[in-house]
């Protein structure tokens, strides 16, 4: 193996779970975002010579997110292809602890379901800073590098989803307990 792909390999590797993990929100497919981080890993590796920052993740995400539009784009382009819809997308199961019944799984598996249904209906760019900041824990700076936006706008978009996620799962828990009671 040369050198320049152990180094690559060495630095992006690592990071290759939140590469997906960013790709899977954004396409809502995991074929489409197991398609994206391949293009992305290609590009990033092809691209590697120039990277010039010490934050592999910050680079590599972006590189993610850039393959996410293009494909997006694509997809809007070709009048046949819809994009992919939310079912099955979203996610890992919430795993149980060692004290909870089956009762409490299914509620914990139920309501992961409905939280990721919730994110699903973001517009994306509400959804990539969510993500980006709440499940793979990134800087404000690091958003705002990887998504070319102000720190602000970054801030404002986190603050907009926040509420929106909230006040849509307040809107769908009321929504059901209407109907559950009725």
């Amino acid at each position: 193996m040369d050198e320049r792909r152990r180094r690559f390999e060495a630095q992006a590797l690592p990071h290759i779970d939140a590469a997906y993990n960013l790709a899977r929100w954004l396409a809502r497919s995991r074929p489409d975002a197991d398609d994206i981080v391949q293009e992305a890993m290609l590009r990033a590796f092809r691209g590697f010579d120039g990277f010039r920052g010490d934050d592999m993740k910050a680079w590599l995400l972006t590189i993610v997110r850039n393959c996410w539009y293009t494909w997006a784009s694509d997809a809007r382009r070709r009048a046949h292809t819809q994009l992919p819809s939310s079912d099955g997308a979203g996610g890992e199961e919430t795993l149980p602890t060692n004290e909870a019944g089956p009762e409490d799984i299914v509620i914990s598996n139920d309501e992961g379901r409905k939280l990721n249904d919730v994110i699903l209906q973001l517009p994306s760019e509400l959804r990539e800073v969510l993500i980006m900041r709440e499940l793979e824990d990134l800087s404000y700076r690091d958003i705002a590098q990887i998504t070319g936006s102000p720190i602000g706008t970054v801030m404002s978009r986190l603050s907009r989803a926040r509420a929106l996620v909230k006040s849509t799962w307040i809107e769908r828990t009321e929504r059901s307990v209407r109907h559950g009671s009725s």
